[in-house]
Parts: C-alpha cells; sequence; structure tokens
C-alpha cells in the first residue's frame, strides 16, 4: 500500500477563516485578478497592434504577459470562489493535480523568459551593432519554446515526485492552492528523497536563470561605464530598469518561498508570500513595463485617444 493513493479530496483551509474578513478579502482579490487581466492582455493587444512594438524586447514581453495571465489564473478565480463559500474548499484529487502542473509550468516558464530578456538586454546594450543579427525571428523564437519545454519537464518531474508518496494521513491542505511543499507535508511516506528532488530541481532552475541574467547584467553594466555620452548612459540604464524591477520581485520572493529547509517554513508565512508571488506579481509586471517605458506609454496613448 506505499504508493497507493487513499485520498480522493482535499480541503484547501484557505486564507482564513475569519468570518468577517471573507468579503473584503473577496473584493480586494477581485480587483487583483482584474487589474492583471486587464493588464496583460491589454499589454499583449497593444503589442500585437503597434508595429513599432515587433521588436525582440516586446516579443518576449508579449509572452510574459501571457504566462503572468495563465498562472494567475491558474490559481487566484479558485481563491476568490472560495470566499463566497466559505473558508474550507474542497478540490478532487485529479484537479489538484492539474493546478500544481500547471502552476509549476508557467512559474517556471517565467523564470526562464527572464533570463531570455536578460540576455536580450545585454545584446541591445553590449552588441547594438550586431542586435539585429543574434536576436532573430528564429532565435526569440527557440528561446520562447525552450523556456515551455523546460516549464513542462520541470512540472512533469514535480508531479510524478510528489503525487507518488501515499497520503493517508489527512487531506486537508494548509494553503490556498495545492503548492508542492503544503501538499508533501500531507504524505504518510518518507519523503526525505522527494523533498530533495524537488529542492534541486527548483535550485537549479532558479540559480541557472539567475545567473544568466547576473552575467548578463555584469556586461551590461561594464559597458554602460565605459560610456562616454550622457544620452546613452541614461538611454542604456531606462532600457534595463523594467526588467530589472520585474526580476528584483520576482526572484525575491521564489529564493525565499522555496530554497528554505522545510522545517523552517510556517504555513501562515508561506501563505502570506504565496499571495504575493501567484497574485501580484502578475499584477505589477505589466504597470512596471508601462510606466516605466516610454514606447508603451506612447502606443497606449496613440490607441486610447483614437477610440
Amino acid at each position: 500500500m506505499e504508493n497507493n493513493t487513499e485520498v480522493n479530496e482535499f480541503i484547501l483551509l484557505g486564507l482564513t477563516s475569519a468570518p468577517e474578513l471573507q468579503i473584503p478579502l473577496f473584493v480586494m482579490f477581485l480587483l487583483i485578478y482584474l487589474i492583471t487581466l486587464i493588464g496583460n492582455l491589454g499589454m499583449i493587444l497593444l503589442i500585437l497592434l503597434d508595429s513599432r512594438l515587433h521588436t525582440p524586447m516586446y516579443f518576449f514581453l508579449s509572452n510574459l504577459s501571457l504566462v503572468d495571465f495563465c498562472y494567475s489564473s491558474t490559481v487566484t478565480p479558485k481563491v476568490i470562489d472560495g470566499f463566497l463559500v466559505g473558508s474550507y474548499k474542497v478540490i478532487s484529487y485529479n484537479a489538484c493535480v492539474t493546478q500544481m502542473f500547471l502552476f509549476v509550468l508557467f512559474a517556471t516558464v517565467e523564470n526562464y523568459l527572464l533570463a531570455s530578456m536578460a540576455y536580450d538586454r545585454y545584446t541591445a546594450v553590449c552588441k547594438p551593432l550586431h542586435y539585429t543579427n543574434i536576436m532573430t525571428t528564429n532565435a526569440c523564437t527557440h528561446l520562447v519554446i525552450c523556456s515551455y519545454v523546460f516549464g513542462f519537464l520541470t512540472a512533469a518531474v514535480d508531479i510524478a515526485d510528489t503525487f507518488c508518496l501515499s497520503f493517508c494521513k489527512s487531506n486537508v491542505i494548509h494553503h490556498f492552492f495545492c503548492d508542492i511543499p503544503a501538499v508533501m507535508t500531507l504524505t504518510c511516506s518518507d519523503k526525505y528523497i522527494n523533498e530533495l528532488i524537488f529542492f534541486l530541481i527548483s535550485s537549479f532552475n532558479i540559480f541557472f536563470a539567475l545567473l544568466v541574467i547576473l552575467i548578463s547584467y555584469m556586461f551590461i553594466f561594464i559597458t554602460i561605464l565605459k560610456m562616454r555620452s550622457g544620452e546613452g548612459y541614461q538611454k542604456a540604464l531606462l532600457t534595463c530598469a523594467s526588467h530589472l524591477t520585474a526580476v528584483s520581485i520576482f526572484y525575491g520572493t521564489v529564493i525565499i518561498m522555496y530554497l528554505q529547509p522545510s522545517s523552517s517554513h510556517s504555513m501562515d508565512t508561506d501563505k502570506v508570500e504565496s499571495v504575493f508571488y501567484t497574485m501580484v506579481i502578475p499584477m505589477l509586471n505589466p504597470i512596471v513595463y508601462s510606466l516605466r517605458n516610454r514606447e508603451v506609454k506612447c502606443a497606449f496613448k496613440k490607441y486610447v485617444f483614437r477610440m
């Protein structure tokens, strides 16, 4: 019976059991989700409509917006629905597997898209004369496809690693969605190897992408320091500012959440951190890129005033 699953469904405890907080949280997270939908889908539409935004940087940004929309939609609607029916939400075994798979898939894709965008910025700043020859349509497409392939493989391995365990102790998940650390705490099997596999895969994905980003920005800053033109210096900084902001927010939260020993995990703290990277970050990314990007603001004004 070691590998047989005794659980047919799970119970998500949600964010809070306080009845007086259900409606305020429902309104807040509904607003966050609507801003996320409008921001990310609006960014994709804007990039598709404006020919001036048909460049490698905005190709990656449109994919980032798509991924943010998808992985926020994997979690947030279920959370919003939970506030209407009460703090306890039943989720079937298969639905839990699907939610976890999609979340890991899109989170990993975002991880590698941010690395691809860093390489694009490196090429734009450090090799401007060769930029069009390096960042061709085929090269950009291959980078995006590879991001999805890594995401799919990571999700498949993590799902197999988690659900090969036996869940016969409890079916109550102390979380608002089927996150891997929260689900693994329910097992009555020895989970040491499974946690080690999850930690190694997460570490590889995060630090490989971070290494690409750090090396790219090391060369970018070296190039910027060599610039004698104040205008060129400012332009190079503005080119990278939005991406650096998005990278800092994403990796700061993910590292705190996933790269710590399971013994130091606090469910209440994990919930707060999870709200940030599952709901707040997908909402912030289009805002960061629109507010700090002159081309996006010009395109937005052009189509809004035309309407």
